[in-house]
């Protein structure tokens, strides 16, 4: 018979992907064993197994849960049928925002998704390209043009640029905030995005992105 889970189980686990979290963006996936997570959450290894079968189910529910959350975030944006200059802002506002409360959820998915099977890697990969779709699509419904040149994901990409590395230089405990910098990028990136000509076409050899980066290359 299973042993039942008691009263606080989900509370503790909670602790314990949280914990998983900061070690994988410290440290790495690779670099970080099942005991140097049960030593950040104060509990014993075995008992640190009552909660969680291995370190590879902690990589993915961090990793699968930041872009579920994210892919909702979209999906609540396009419930309020915005224009989409308003729209962009938005999912601007709201992505800065997740990323300042899950900046080591962020960093283990930039750096550890490629740790996944190739299964579970294709079902993140692929939630991550739809929420890229989701820029990419605004874009173009702010400026068609850019997408009969192709530039929407070219476009799209700059701006996760923007946004995805800010966790790395924006100190948690500066003057500015996330929230005080997401209207900036905006401001910086809408404001730019009028000023954007389509690429005249040429007989010059076409030269493309390096791999990597959300979704991968558009």
């Amino acid at each position: 018979m299973a042993r039942p889970r008691s009263a606080d189980f989900a509370i503790n686990r909670e602790t314990i992907v949280r914990a998983a979290a900061r070690l994988f963006a410290q440290a790495g996936y690779p670099g970080t064993a099942m005991s140097d997570i049960a030593r950040e959450c104060g509990i014993s290894k075995p008992l640190l197994y009552h909660y969680v079968s291995d370190k590879y189910q902690l990589l993915l529910e961090i990793a699968d849960g930041h872009v579920s959350r994210l892919e909702a975030l979209v999906a609540e944006v396009d419930a309020q049928r915005l224009a989409p200059e308003p729209r962009l802002r938005q999912l601007i506002a709201r992505f800065v925002d997740e990323y300042a409360q899950a900046r080591h959820d962020h960093g283990v998915l930039t750096q550890d998704v490629k740790f996944l099977s190739g299964a579970d890697r294709a079902r993140v990969l692929g939630k991550e390209r739809h929420v890229v779709d989701a820029f990419a699509r605004t874009i173009a419904a702010a400026r068609p043009e850019l997408r009969a040149a192709a530039l929407d994901k070219p476009l799209t990409m700059l701006l996760f640029g923007m946004m995805n590395w800010m966790f790395t230089w924006l100190r948690p405990d500066g003057k500015l905030s996330h929230h005080d910098m997401a209207p900036v990028v905006a401001d910086l990136f809408l404001g730019g995005l009028a000023a954007v000509q389509p690429i005249p076409r040429t007989t010059s050899p076409r030269q493309t992105l390096p791999a990597g980066g959300p979704g991968d290359n558009p």
